[in-house]
């Protein structure tokens, strides 16, 4: 069912795990997504960035195909369809469009106008039974468009957005997207421990979830982290798996050429990734 975002992330804050983010990009993505989440009896948030979206047609479409998916599937667990590093105007589109929850990155911003943007967006939210994720600081890295310097957030900037009544605060703590150099100096647990002991029971919400280790990933959760998103991961496992079938020549037998028998090994090697971070994050059975 789809639902905001904010239950589950409570939930998951007061139960010491986390609720995993999966960016979906298009009918396989969100079918593994979501039949996953079902086998797996675990909260899940579905990512989708302003270039995804385009992508796919455009929110409408992508709203539209999440919501018939889950009732043909007949998924029982709560999904949250949420925006991913949203613009101002994008927000909007996927408040219009029926998305169940969005994130505004004003993290670009002067802190006073990131305060005064997300706070009209967290009334609007509020009208429409939304959940909002704001951003201070950045994270590093480049994801569909969105780059970053990787700056640690100022964690008294961090209770200013806070305060405001967002559902989820996504802040800044040396992560990255795509893949980590060999050179990462890892999570900043201080700037995280500050932001937490400042912003109380606000669930944190941690961007760059691939290729962080796993202890680091559990020390993020201790301290309060109760959302991470994931995405470079899926596209590494889901490219693997169908470079191996193509190698193999397995595309030229018999009708291996069928796109759903083509797709299928990426499919399911999504499958076996939100598996084992569902399991990491330790969402498992707490649907």
């Amino acid at each position: 069912m789809l639902v905001s975002a904010k239950d589950m992330l409570v939930k998951a804050k007061a139960g010491k795990y986390a609720v995993g983010q999966f960016n979906i990009n298009n009918l396989e993505w969100t079918k593994a997504a979501l039949i996953t989440a079902q086998e797996c009896n675990s909260p899940i948030i579905l990512g989708v960035s302003e270039g995804a979206g385009k992508y796919m047609t455009g929110f409408k479409t992508v709203a539209a195909m999440v919501k018939a998916m889950i009732e043909e599937l007949k998924i029982t667990v709560p999904v949250a369809l949420h925006l991913d590093h949203g613009t101002y105007d994008g927000c909007y589109k996927c408040i219009e469009a029926g998305f169940s929850s969005i994130m505004f990155d004003g993290s670009h911003y002067p802190i006073d106008e990131n305060v005064a943007k997300t706070k009209e967006l967290v009334g609007v939210c509020a009208e429409k039974g939304m959940s909002l994720e704001a951003e201070v600081g950045s994270i590093g890295g480049e994801e569909d468009g969105v780059i970053g310097k990787g700056e640690c957030a100022d964690p008294a900037e961090c209770k200013q957005i806070a305060d405001l009544g967002v559902t989820m605060l996504a802040a800044g703590i040396g992560n990255i997207h795509g893949k980590y150099p060999e050179n990462w100096e890892g999570l900043s647990f201080e700037t995280l421990d500050a932001i937490q002991k400042l912003t109380g029971d606000m669930p944190l919400v941690l961007h760059g979830g691939t290729g962080i280790p796993e202890d680091m990933i559990k020390k993020a959760i201790s301290l309060g982290v109760a959302k991470i998103n994931v995405n470079t991961e899926c596209q590494l496992s889901f490219a693997a798996a169908t470079r191996k079938y193509i190698e193999e020549g397995k595309d030229l037998s018999g009708k291996g050429f069928d796109p759903r028998k083509l797709l299928n090994p990426g499919f399911e090697a999504i499958k076996a990734t939100i598996k084992e971070k569902m399991e990491l994050f330790g969402s498992v059975g707490k649907a």
